[in-house]
């Protein structure tokens, strides 16, 4: 179990924010060497995202009224809370607030290796591993795991049954990085 309490505030490589980070592979990669990497990222002010070279995201507004983002020159108004949206992390990127701050759910993840697919679930359902499921909004239980907002739980290679009350974001991650745990 990954608990949200436990995890530590850390920077934005350009100062403009924080991110608490989920988990990430390969363990202690670090920013520079992730294959792929989950967080959740508080943005309270306009400004730039931090470039990735060679990287592409998925970001989920799960609080907040959104975003106004300008993604390698072309906009892209991220209004919508759940709805996971795909870009280049090397693009540049400006953000504007739309009402206030916001919480993303990123997933990053290197270009040309195998990617994860996220998708945001309500309701009962069967997840193959590997994968990482998060609770976005209410709680989720994970076979006898119950997970509080923002607690999430890996799935190794077996099959789990999820149960949300709300929404979780489902993670299915790549098999060679099925040996995954929280990022330190």
């Amino acid at each position: 179990m990954l608990r949200a309490a436990d995890r530590v505030a850390v920077p934005w490589r350009n100062g403009g924010g924080v991110t608490r980070n989920v988990a990430a592979y390969p363990e202690g990669a670090g920013t520079a060497g992730f294959e792929w990497r989950v967080s959740l990222a508080d943005v309270a002010a306009d400004g730039p995202f931090s470039g990735f070279p060679g990287v592409d995201r998925i970001l989920t507004v799960v609080e907040g009224a959104g975003l106004d983002l300008t993604v390698g020159g072309q906009r892209r108004l991220v209004d919508e809370r759940f709805v996971p949206q795909h870009f280049p992390g090397d693009a540049p990127t400006q953000c504007r607030l739309l009402a206030g701050p916001v919480v993303n759910f990123n997933v990053m993840y290197r270009r040309g290796r195998p990617a994860p697919s996220v998708a945001v679930v309500r309701g009962a359902l069967t997840v193959a591993g590997p994968a990482l499921v998060v609770a976005l909004d209410a709680p989720v239980r994970v076979d006898a795991v119950v997970l509080d907002p923002y607690d999430a739980v890996l799935s190794d290679e077996g099959a789990a049954i999820v149960r949300a009350e709300g929404r979780a974001a489902i993670v299915t991650l790549p098999r060679s990085g099925r040996a995954a745990s929280p990022m330190r």
